[in-house]
């Protein structure tokens, strides 16, 4: 049995039953499984997709995403989704790191195609509304498919996701995510979410994120519910397909909570279809969630990470969400635990190290041995986040992995700032930190030190970052300092930097 199974069989009880809404492309369960079968043969016959071999998509959600998906489920390959916010630098840096064998991508994001050609001319391309130069379109390539679109040995232990995760080291790692990681991820937010066939999910955050795929889209699916799919978040959008096709379910982060909040129709809008939506990727304000729950809608807390899949602990809807603040309990099918720094368990109320163990979490970090047994040590995942729990073992969560920026649900990890910032000749030195924001929860902001007798300038550095990173990664402030705070061994305290009173806006960049 492979993950695409689960499609199959919701078309065999129910092939009317509609499983995606998507403008005009909306596709009964009997349509999505002949189009994943119809897929599979195509890139199997065509492109010699062979067990463990990488597909990587470029692409805004829209229903072939899911169907990618499950194709190379039923291959036995590995779907690597690429985050469109990236610079073209980044990407390339996945597609090459993977050993990507085909590229999917949509014209809006052509772009990437000459230093593709350049850098990894061996790479095919499939466009999903295009015909690219050098390859195929879509349509085109699944009218040449034949044969069976299974491949042998295929099954719920194979590796089916790499998602690329910024790394502390300023390098992104991609963590591979097994078959049956999503089977077990999927069990648990059916449970978080009281989710059944009857269910509406409307998917609003980015397939390429694990949140927008996997909190609750997949198991939906696996549920043989309905999923509508925005390709991108707009609060018009959503606030009007909340009124217009009434969804039960969704997930938002806090950045998509206020933008809901802040907008006109927010007031008018019923929301009363809605039994719940589930919010995460950062601490939670306490006044989001009670805008929301003023309007009848409980809102669900969850906890995870990329290598998680991420469900591991949450609150659940109709259980006990009158602790302020907390993010539940641990999933269903996996183990959370607090230990020190020696990996012994720590009483109720200390602080520590949150760890995850289960079937849901990570394989391994992608050709990267160190960093797969710096992270998974005896089958527990170190998330680096720091939490405690109470006597009853529900978890708080204290503080997020070390340097990390969540801006607009966007995680930037300062030492990948760092990094593109050193590469600049003028720079000596520097730091990157969070800043407060009240839009996007976080901006990422840089105390630089020039190299001697250097005069480089903010705006220089900014637009030297942006050749490389995307925009939302580029520093909203960069303050030039003569020393940078330090341990005994030299490396900078980038929570002494937190400290620091900024300056005033003489250095602040373009919007994000």
């Amino acid at each position: 049995m492979d993950l695409s199974d689960l499609i199959e069989r919701n078309a065999a009880f129910t092939p009317e039953k509609m499983a995606i809404i998507f403008g005009g492309e909306n596709q009964s369960y009997a349509g999505l499984h002949s189009r994943i079968e119809c897929t599979a043969r195509a890139l199997k016959a065509e492109l010699g997709i062979s067990r463990g071999d990488r597909i990587a998509i470029l692409s805004l959600n829209r229903p072939d995403y899911l169907v990618l998906l499950y194709a190379c489920a039923r291959l036995g390959a590995m779907l690597v989704p690429l985050n469109w916010r990236l610079a073209v630098a980044e990407q390339l840096f996945i597609l090459s790191d993977a050993s990507v064998k085909v590229l999917v991508l949509e014209q809006a994001f052509a772009e990437v195609l000459p230093a593709l050609e350049q850098r990894l001319p061996g790479t095919s391309i499939i466009g999903l509304d295009l015909s690219p130069p050098r390859g195929f379109a879509l349509d085109t390539l699944l009218t040449r498919a034949r044969g069976d679109g299974r491949n042998p040995h295929v099954d719920l232990s194979c590796p089916l996701l790499i998602v690329y995760t910024s790394g502390t080291t300023g390098r992104p790692k991609g963590a591979v995510l097994r078959q049956e990681a999503l089977l077990w991820n999927g069990v648990m937010s059916q449970h978080m979410h009281s989710l059944t066939c009857g269910d509406h999910v409307l998917t609003v955050l980015p397939f390429f994120h694990v949140g927008g795929l996997n909190i609750q889209t997949t198991p939906a699916l696996h549920q043989g519910a309905t999923v509508s799919i925005h390709p991108r978040f707009t609060p018009d959008a959503t606030l009007a397909t909340i009124a217009r096709d009434r969804p039960s379910l969704t997930v938002l982060v806090p950045a998509t909570m206020q933008a809901l909040i802040e907008h006109p129709d927010w007031a008018t809008t019923d929301l009363s279809p809605l039994k719940a939506i589930s919010t995460g990727s950062t601490i939670v304000p306490p006044h989001l969630i009670e805008r929301f729950v003023a309007r009848g809608v409980p809102v669900l807390q969850v906890y995870g990470s990329t290598e998680t899949c991420p469900v591991a602990i949450y609150t659940r809807l109709g259980g006990d969400l009158s602790r302020a603040g907390s993010t539940g309990l641990p999933g269903l099918c996996c183990e959370a635990s607090v230990i020190d720094d020696a990996g012994n368990e720590l009483p109720p109320g200390t602080p520590g190290e949150i760890v995850v163990r289960g079937p849901n979490v990570f394989h391994e970090y992608w050709g990267n041995e160190e960093a797969t047994r710096e992270a998974l040590r005896d089958g527990w995942y170190r998330t680096g986040d720091i939490a405690h729990r109470d006597d009853e073992g529900y978890f708080w969560v204290h503080d997020r992995k070390k340097n990390l920026i969540i801006s607009g649900g966007e995680n930037i990890y300062a030492a990948e700032v760092e990094r593109v910032l050193l590469e600049h000749p003028d720079v000596a030195e520097c730091g990157v930190i969070g800043r407060p924001d009240p839009r996007w929860d976080e901006v990422p902001v840089a105390y630089v030190i020039r190299r001697s007798g250097c005069t480089v300038e903010a705006h220089e550095l900014r637009a030297h970052v942006l050749q490389q990173l995307a925009r939302f990664k580029v520093p909203r402030d960069i303050i030039f300092v003569d020393d940078l705070p330090r341990t005994a061994l030299g490396k900078v305290q980038h929570f002494m930097l937190r400290q620091l009173e900024l300056p005033g806006s003489s250095s602040q960049g373009d919007a994000l």
